[in-house]
C-alpha cells in the first residue's frame, strides 16, 4: 500500500482549501492535485508551484468511467490518501470501497447536521446559534462518513450567508491541515494502514 503521506487532493474550483493543505503541510506531502474540472482556476496554482496536476473533464462521463481514469492517476502518483477539497462530484460506491478509509473531506458545517449543498443559508433559517465545518472520512453516503474534526463560528446579529461563508472558510483553512496532518500520522502508526477513528475535539475551535 502507498505511504499515506503522499497525498492527492481533489478540486473543482478556486481549491482554496488544496492551497491551504499545500502551504500548511506538516507530515505530508501534496504529490498530485486532480480535478474533474479542465478549467478549475486551483489547477493554475497548482502549476504554478509546480505541482504534477491531472485534469479530465468529467460532464457526460459516468461516474464509473470517470472514477477509474482518476484511480489509474492516483495510482501512477503512487497515492496513498485523498483529500477532498471542494470537489462537487460524487464519487463512484466502487472507487470509494477500493479507497476506504484513506479518504477525507471536509463540509461546510457541524455533521451531522445540514449535509449537502447551501449549508449557510440552511443554519441561518434554522436560526443556529453556532455553525462551523467539519473533517470526516468519505463513505458511500454524502457527508455521512466518521468525524475526524470539527471548528465552531458564532452566528451574530447581522449574519448572512455570504459573511457566514467568509467565516466558516477562514476556519477551513486552518482545521483542515491540521486535521489532515493528524489522519496521516495515525494512519501511519497503524499496523493495518487504517484506521476508525471516533469524534476528536482536540482540533474543534
Amino acid at each position: 500500500m502507498a505511504d499515506p503521506r503522499r497525498v492527492a487532493v481533489l478540486i473543482s474550483g478556486r481549491g482554496s482549501n488544496m492551497q491551504a493543505l499545500v502551504e500548511q503541510a506538516e507530515g505530508y506531502e501534496v504529490v498530485l492535485v486532480a480535478s474533474n474540472r479542465t478549467q478549475a482556476h486551483g489547477l493554475d496554482w497548482a502549476r504554478s508551484k509546480d505541482l504534477q496536476s491531472w485534469a479530465w473533464d468529467s460532464r457526460g462521463v459516468t461516474r464509473e468511467i470517470f472514477d477509474s481514469e482518476l484511480d489509474r492517476a492516483l495510482r501512477r502518483h503512487s497515492v496513498g490518501t485523498i483529500a477532498l477539497a471542494g470537489y462537487m462530484r460524487l464519487l463512484s460506491p466502487g472507487f470509494v470501497r477500493d479507497w476506504q478509509g484513506r479518504i477525507v473531506n471536509i463540509h461546510p458545517s457541524l455533521l451531522p447536521a445540514y449535509k449537502g449543498l447551501d449549508t449557510h443559508q440552511r443554519a441561518l433559517a434554522a436560526g443556529d446559534s453556532e455553525h462551523g465545518c467539519s473533517v470526516h472520512l468519505v463513505t458511500e453516503d454524502l457527508d455521512d462518513g466518521a468525524i475526524l474534526a470539527r471548528a465552531i463560528v458564532p452566528v451574530v446579529a447581522g449574519d448572512d450567508a455570504s459573511s457566514l461563508e467568509q467565516k466558516v472558510l477562514a476556519e477551513e483553512h486552518k482545521l483542515y491541515p491540521a486535521a489532515l496532518s493528524d489522519f496521516v500520522r495515525r494512519r501511519r502508526k497503524s499496523a493495518a494502514g487504517g484506521i476508525q477513528p471516533t469524534i476528536s475535539s482536540g482540533l474543534k475551535k
